[in-house]
Parts: C-alpha cells; structure tokens; sequence
C-alpha cells in the first residue's frame, strides 16, 4: 500500500501523489518514509526531497517546514519547495555567485552574514 503525499507551500500545492518512498530533510539529518512508518510529528529542513513511484526516483529542493505522518498519510507544509524541473539553473548559479561575493566581502559594515549564508545554502540545494 503506498503513502499518500501532499507538499503544500503558502502558494500552492506541490504535489498530490501516491509513492512508494519518501526522504526528507530534517532538522537532524534526513529521514526515510515507507508505508507502515509509525505517526510522526517533525520539524523540516532545508535541502533535497526524493520521493519514489515504482522505479522512478522525483526531486525536489525543499527548505524549511513541518512533517506530519499518520496512517500512511504524509502532509508537509513546506515554507518554499521546488520540483527540480522547475529550478532555473541560470538563475540559482547567478544567486549562487552573488552570495559568494557577498561572503568574500563579510567584513564590510553592511552585510549580513547570516542572510548570505543562508542564500547561499539555497543555491547550492537548488544546483
């Protein structure tokens, strides 16, 4: 019996589906989902999601969000989630660069290294 999967971000559903397999990015590491899996609760965090149909193996970045699994039910709330297909790969190298140069200029006054690590984080997931 697969699970039922649902990927809702605040703009839209991702993905409605039923697999096979699920792996998740945690908070503490990732986290593999089959059906039977006992209910969990969890907090997400940001890197790649795959989910198996059959023999076919999906991808997604996935960045910051909440789990829940239940009678072979899978629901996450995700603050932002993308199919690979959908990832401009010009655009996540160019955000890629930006943060680069961004590090490399840490010790000006104004900029946030935080915000910057945290982009860059974004950019290498989405590559």
């Amino acid at each position: 019996m697969p699970l039922d999967v649902e990927i809702v971000t605040p703009d839209r559903i991702i993905l409605q589906a039923q697999v096979d397999e699920l792996n998740v990015p945690s908070d503490w590491g990732y986290i593999g989902i089959l059906p039977g899996h006992t209910p969990l609760l969890t907090i997400l965090g940001q890197g790649e999601l795959m989910y198996r149909q059959n023999t076919a193996q999906h991808y997604m970045s996935l960045f910051w969000g909440y789990m829940e699994v239940n009678d072979d039910k899978v629901t996450i709330l995700a603050e932002v989630a993308e199919p690979d297909a959908e990832i401009d790969r010009a655009r996540a190298e160019s955000a890629r660069d930006r943060a680069e140069d961004r590090l490399r200029r840490i010790h000006e006054s104004d900029i946030d290294f935080e915000r910057a690590r945290g982009a860059l984080m974004r950019a290498m997931i989405r590559l």
